[in-house]
């Protein structure tokens, strides 16, 4: 059994890292994304309990054992299989779909993580980074990708083509 002020400290990590899991969450949702709240709360909670439990629920210090990077590791590689889940290919309009939701499942997952070990600092100034991103990110991406779209096919062809 932990005692009481590690079990608050404990506590605290989860509640955190389910807040900024939904709040990541709730911006792809809005955005018409097949993730949501309950899916990266819930990617954000199970790396944090993760992190934690391979710490030995330290709460003053980070435990800097093996055990705390093999299972950071593992919740790195398994988050990536699940990102994979959402990108789809539409053949028919040669389009890919599902990169970003994907991406923001992994840093949900890093986000839990930070949660996990309790640097709450590195978690708040990653959440605002990854807002700052998709917010000026959309602003940059649509009129590119219009002015991109305007020029004739056999020139965009060309382009591409010296960039491989």
């Amino acid at each position: 059994m932990l005692p009481a002020s590690t079990l608050y400290e404990v506590i605290l990590r989860m509640a955190v890292a389910v807040v900024i899991g939904g709040i990541v969450g709730l911006d792809r949702n809005l955005h018409g994304k097949p993730t949501g709240i309950k899916t990266l709360g819930l990617v954000s909670l199970g790396s944090c309990l993760a992190t934690m439990a391979s710490m030995g629920f330290v709460v003053n210090g980070v435990a800097a054992d093996v055990n705390a990077a093999r299972v950071i590791q593992g919740i790195v590689t398994g988050i990536g299989f699940l990102g994979a889940g959402v990108i789809v290919q539409n053949p028919a309009r040669d389009k890919i779909r599902g990169l970003t939701t994907a991406a923001s499942i992994w840093v949900t997952a890093a986000l839990g993580i930070v949660c996990g070990t309790g640097a709450w600092s590195v978690a708040l100034a990653a959440l605002v980074l990854l807002f700052a991103l998709l917010f000026v990110g959309r602003f940059i991406e649509k009129p590119l990708y219009r002015f991109w779209m305007r020029r004739p096919e056999r020139e965009r062809d060309e382009i591409t083509a010296t960039d491989d």
